[in-house]
């Protein structure tokens, strides 16, 4: 930890350079009210670049988000892309922002860095969906994409995405060498920067306009699989105070659903997210006034996009006449299924998931002779991986994470809330057309495939003590793996960091995988466990995965009764022996 001294020193070399009067006024309090600690947690350390960007609390100092941070971001980013790409300045950056906090400004500088580098700037001129933003680079042969925005996270958010030319979110080793161009940068006074107006007169500022979004929504109407089934879905959708509603709308009203009600008091983009405490359509009470909505105006299906729409939530009505809210592995295999049964058929066909996300994709890929794997969680590994699937021969049918992420086809090389919401609707359309219903159709998938069923677990352990256990826990499952758990044998253990796999007999195959903190044990009868540290909070996450094939005759509620019980028992015999 640094002296007061030293991180007063920081302090005032910061407010020397920074733009913001709003930051500058906070750090001066912090200041002048001697708060030690204040300082501490704003000059840690820069915010790490990583993860496709950067993402932080709104705020003055390295670890923060604010307007110093962005332009030295860009200035990094910038140098970087002239140093990799022959033609980078021709091809520029495209330039995109959510509803947050200080998106726009960020959004500006920005641009005003791309353009006085000498690099095109190409801007949306008002906000927009994080997956128009992935579509844009792929439109415009941009070099690469930035986009403003803190996705599903608190209000006190906000984060800076990078696009690689190929329109996937860059993956190392690009996040490293920006990372090291962006350390590199002096001070701000010594960055060129040029205004709208300047750049505009040089040449050096495009504006994305509607012709653009009108090509984004032409190719998602394009997306259609059953383009004459009867549309008449009632479904009632939230952006949640995002930026996805004109266009998830739009999508809906374009694919012949006219009975779409959006929930007023969520459908503008609002930053301070007044009627949500989290605004992450997984969190509990994010839906309340859309289930409240849908039963209002009858519908029969529910879907929700997050803030900056790349995300997709749904429920469906039961015909109890409740709402189910699907989660997000139910969500990516019903898609999944609807797209390998009733799609186009091709001659090597492949699905993606994250290795968190439920195994059940396997077996669905299995049955309709298609090629599957997993990937490191995120979509930046889910895309990267289909463009070299796609380069060897393949055609990608659908990519998903359990976080509620589905990226169908190659539209976009992201995850993409708007087109998953337009697909999702047609898939509801379709099954209500042949007497069925979303709910009754994972019933079949379960009867047919087996019922798959996950559970997430965490350990909080916070501060360095904390740190310190979650690494001797992991040492331990590394060093004393089980051979069995609760009676089933492990047929198969992985290690992401060293990049193996071993099966029982001790035979050790590669990952095929980058290295990562990850350890995976697959069991006798379809079962998985899974735990790996959080990359952004003092946690160690345990994921369970079972299988329950259903018996002749037997209901829904027991054999989820079977799975809640089987889980209860993996989560208890292993933690219980390494806790």
């Amino acid at each position: 930890m640094k002296s007061y001294a030293a991180l007063e020193r920081a302090a005032k070399a910061w407010l020397e350079e920074d733009p913001d009067p709003k930051t500058r006024a906070e750090l001066e309090a912090v200041l002048e009210a001697r708060d030690e600690a204040g300082l501490n947690q704003r000059f840690l350390g820069p915010l790490e670049f990583g993860t496709a960007g950067l993402r932080g609390l709104l705020g003055a100092g390295p670890h923060r988000m604010n307007r110093v941070v962005v332009q030295r971001a860009t200035a990094g980013l910038v140098a970087y892309l002239l140093e990799q790409i022959p033609d980078a300045r021709e091809r520029g950056v495209c330039i995109g922002y959510d509803g947050r906090r200080m998106s726009e400004v960020f959004a500006r500088d920005a641009a005003e860095v791309v353009a006085g580098a000498g690099v095109l700037a190409r801007v949306f001129p008002h906000v927009a969906p994080t997956p128009l933003l992935g579509f844009s680079v792929l439109d415009r042969d941009a070099a690469a994409g930035i986009v403003i925005t803190a996705s599903h996270n608190p209000p006190e958010y906000n984060g800076y995405k990078v696009f690689w030319g190929n329109g996937a979110q860059i993956i190392p080793p690009h996040d490293e060498g920006i990372a090291g161009r962006i350390a590199a940068v002096g001070k701000l006074e010594s960055l060129p920067r040029m205004t709208r107006a300047e750049a505009e007169a040089r040449g050096l500022y495009e504006v994305l306009d509607e012709a653009l979004e009108r090509r984004y929504l032409d190719a998602v109407r394009a997306m259609a699989i059953e383009p004459n089934v009867a549309t008449d879905v009632s479904i009632a959708y939230t952006a949640l105070h995002g930026v996805g509603a004109p266009f998830t709308e739009a999508a809906l009203h374009e694919a012949g659903f006219e009975h779409v009600a959006s929930v007023p008091e969520q459908r503008e983009p609002d930053g301070e997210f007044p009627t949500v405490a989290f605004p992450n359509p997984e969190e509990d009470g994010a839906l309340d006034l859309a289930l409240a909505l849908a039963d209002e105006v009858h519908a029969e299906l529910i879907l929700a996009n997050d803030p900056d729409a790349d995300r997709l939530a749904v429920a469906a009505r039961a015909k109890s006449g409740g709402m189910v809210r699907l989660s997000g592995n139910e969500t990516g295999c019903i898609l999944a299924h609807y797209l390998l049964e009733r799609g186009p058929k091709h001659d090597k066909p492949f699905v993606l998931s994250s290795l968190v996300s439920s195994p059940m994709l396997g077996v669905i890929a299995a049955a309709h002779d298609t090629h599957w794997e997993e990937t490191l969680t995120g979509h930046k590994w889910i895309q990267n991986r289909a463009l070299e699937l796609e380069a060897e021969g393949g055609t990608f049918v659908l990519g998903f994470e359990e976080a509620l992420g589905y990226g169908v086809g190659n539209l976009v090389r992201d995850k993409d809330g708007v087109s998953a919401a337009r697909v999702m609707a047609e898939l509801a359309a379709y099954y209500k057309s042949q007497g069925g219903s979303v709910l009754e159709e994972l019933e079949q998938m379960a009867r047919r495939y087996g019922l798959f069923m996950s559970r997430q677990v965490s350990l909080v352990l916070p501060g360095e003590e904390g740190a310190a256990r979650i690494r001797g826990l992991m040492q331990a499952v590394r060093a004393k793996g089980p051979t069995e758990v609760a009676g089933r044998a492990v047929l198969r253990s992985s290690d992401l960091i060293a990049c193996e796999r071993r099966s029982a007999s001790g035979e050790v195959t590669p990952t095929g995988l980058p290295p990562s903190d990850v350890l995976a044990f697959d069991l006798e009868g379809g079962h998985r466990i899974m735990l790996r540290p959080s990359g952004t909070e003092p946690k160690l996450k345990y994921y369970f995965d079972v299988r329950v094939d259903l018996t002749k005759g037997e209901g829904m509620a027991q054999a989820r009764a079977r799975g809640e019980a089987l889980l209860d028992e993996l989560v208890q015999a292993f933690r219980g022996r390494f806790e």
